[in-house]
């Protein structure tokens, strides 16, 4: 990225790109994108959206099935119809839309009134342009892990897909990958699509999750597998692809307690189609290029409670941040990241006093946390905790620890992996670990045996 700007510069192509200042610059047009563009908006700045996509909507205009919108319009929609609510408020204001844009660059600028001035190049059927803004919100979403991630031994025919690309073959483009399906991973998007092939004619042979338990979400096993006669074999992963021009079938065996798979177990299941469900991952490179520390737990930002990265006037919010269960927690999170954007655009030293409290506290998750957001706590208010578990739990309790001191111990409840837990800390919690003199404050989730 610095080497492209470098020779930009030396061949004198850089003086002649057209700048355009905005307040804040929302990168990603999807639900985390739009949300955060409207609160931005609705604080009094000029926003723009910059969107690599034809439309906005991002990946809610290939998920046709319903569950969107429970919590946040009180109405079970469809995705493009809780996407369609917010990209016609985004029209009906003045935010810039830039659409068909690759952005290929963040650049932060000399401090300028306390507050850096971020400069978003991009890339159109237009040519380069380049976006200024006091606040960037980082809004990229996540990508799915592909076969090369997860290394599953075999050739390599056709007919391997994640169950995303499957999605949109069938949803957007009216393509139809195969006829007689293996889907490895329970990840909501694979249980999903379990469903989604059985409605179009395509066999579905069974669903095979590596885990003890299902990973996706309790209605989508019922309302996707259950329902539909779906089997789902838990402890069981894909060990080889079979097949030449295209899949013939594939080899699957149970694994141990250690994930291992076990001698003997191996059987051959006959498909034409291999769908990957096998977890997402935040699309961070830009983050990495704009010098944003990233959470190896998490792969997305280190933020503090106002959602802002370690590089001032830079946020981040929604699948690029932490991968999400529920596109309704995408914007309600990503609301709080436009509206903090825009203060600090608004003015800059708002952020600079809060952190200038002496609040400085890093939070780690212990125990089954498998990781806790916000990484880093810098005022003494009321904060939203963010974490999800590793292993699913009947009973369990969150504890928040100064050293050896509770400072916070939640009530006796069961904890899944598939469901992304919050609760808020109180703003006496903070304050006591600042009296104590520590720099860092444990989420602990300890596992707990009833009476």
């Amino acid at each position: 990225m610095a080497e492209f700007k470098s020779s930009a510069i030396d061949c004198g192509v850089v003086e002649a790109v057209q700048t355009q200042a905005f307040d804040v610059v929302v990168i990603g047009g999807g639900p985390a994108g739009m949300a955060a563009a409207l609160a931005a908006h609705k604080a009094g700045t000029r926003v723009a959206i910059v969107e690599r996509e034809q439309h906005l909507g991002g990946i809610l205009r290939q998920c046709i099935h319903p569950g969107f919108g429970l919590s946040h319009f009180r109405k079970e929609l469809t995705g493009p119809e809780y996407a369609q609510r917010f990209i016609d408020q985004v029209r009906a204001t003045d935010i810039a839309l830039f659409l068909n844009s690759m952005v290929i660059g963040i650049d932060s600028g000399e401090p300028t009134e306390d507050t850096a001035v971020h400069a978003v190049t991009l890339m159109s059927p237009a040519g380069m342009l380049q976006l200024t803004g006091r606040a960037v919100v980082l809004a990229m979403g996540c990508r799915e892990r592909t076969r090369n991630e997860i290394k599953i031994p075999g050739s390599r025919p056709a007919g391997v897909f994640t169950a995303g690309l499957a999605q949109r073959y069938i949803n957007i483009e009216n393509l139809k990958p195969g006829s007689r399906a293996v889907i490895l991973g329970s990840g909501d998007i694979g249980l999903i699509m379990a469903r989604r092939c059985t409605l179009e004619g395509i066999s579905v042979e069974g669903v095979y999750e590596l885990m003890p338990y299902a990973n996706g979400l309790r209605r989508n096993v019922k309302n996707c597998l259950d329902d539909f006669g779906i089997p789902l074999h838990l402890s069981t992963t894909v060990t080889r692809v079979i097949g030449h021009d295209r899949v013939e079938a594939v080899e699957v065996s149970q694994v141990d307690e250690h994930l291992t798979p076990i001698p003997g177990t191996e059987r051959i299941v006959p498909c034409d189609t291999l769908l990957l469900s096998v977890g997402l991952i935040p699309e961070n490179e830009l983050s990495v290029a704009a010098g944003v520390e990233l959470d190896p737990r998490t792969r997305g930002a280190v933020v503090d409670q106002g959602l802002q990265t370690g590089v001032p006037g830079i946020f981040a919010c929604g699948n690029v941040l932490h991968v999400h269960d529920l596109a309704d927690n995408v914007t309600t999170e990503s609301e709080r990241a436009g509206a903090a954007a825009a203060a600090w655009a608004l003015d800059g030293d708002a952020g600079a006093s809060a952190a200038g409290t002496g609040c400085e506290l890093t939070v780690f998750p212990a125990g089954i946390a498998g990781y806790a957001l916000p990484g880093r706590i810098t005022a003494v208010a009321l904060t939203k905790l963010n974490f999800r578990v590793r292993r699913p739990v009947d009973a369990a309790r969150v504890r928040i620890l100064a050293g050896d001191e509770e400072l916070f111990a939640g009530k006796i409840r069961p904890f899944k992996p598939s469901v992304m837990e919050s609760f808020p800390l109180p703003a006496k919690v903070i304050q006591r670990a600042l009296d104590l003199g520590v720099s860092e404050i444990v989420l602990s989730v300890d596992p707990v045996e009833e009476a």
